[in-house]
């Protein structure tokens, strides 16, 4: 029988890990991380793993279930001190400079969300990281501006060696 830390660790194992990785070590907060799938990949789960994982702290925001008040928050970020202490105190977490990182969940649901992510890349004290299902990320960008300041990678399903690393196995069929 599988123990919990096992079943955890197994779970999150994935190719594009190593890729946000280099990601957050190269670009040092100069780009949002877009992470875009098919639908029920795992996106959420393995961005809020790397969260956990590579921050000191992490705010979720998940668009497909937002509160009127964090809508509210992106109809006017210019007084950028007043979003972040709000979402730390909406969010109950003490983000740190450099240090934490803003995670935009199902961005598609909320395209004023993912056009803000230029202003707060400018500011330069969190790290973003959007996921979105490719469909939607495609067709709800209508009345936006797209930002330039997004590094864009795709989650696929698991591959072979994936499913192997899953089921326990590190040795891969040739």
């Amino acid at each position: 029988m599988l123990n919990n830390s096992n079943i955890y660790s197994m779970i999150f194992r994935r190719k594009l890990y190593n890729d946000m990785l280099r990601w957050k070590n190269e670009r040092q907060g100069k780009t949002a991380l877009l992470i875009k799938g098919a639908r029920r990949v795992g996106k959420s789960t393995l961005v809020e793993h790397f969260a956990r994982q590579e921050y000191k702290s992490y705010i979720l925001i998940d668009f497909s279930n937002i509160s009127r008040k964090i809508k509210e928050l992106f109809d006017d970020i210019m007084d950028l001190n007043y979003f972040f202490i709000s979402l730390q105190n909406i969010f109950g977490v003490s983000l740190k400079e450099r240090e934490s990182v803003i995670i935009f969940d199902e961005i598609q649901n909320y395209p004023i969300a993912r056009q803000a992510i230029k202003h707060l890349i400018k500011d330069g004290r969190y790290d973003y990281i959007e996921t979105g299902s490719l469909i939607s990320i495609k067709k709800n960008i209508k009345d936006i501006v797209i930002p330039s300041e997004e590094t864009s990678m795709t989650l696929h399903p698991h591959d072979l060696e994936e499913f192997y690393w899953a089921i326990g196995s590190e040795i891969t069929p040739k």
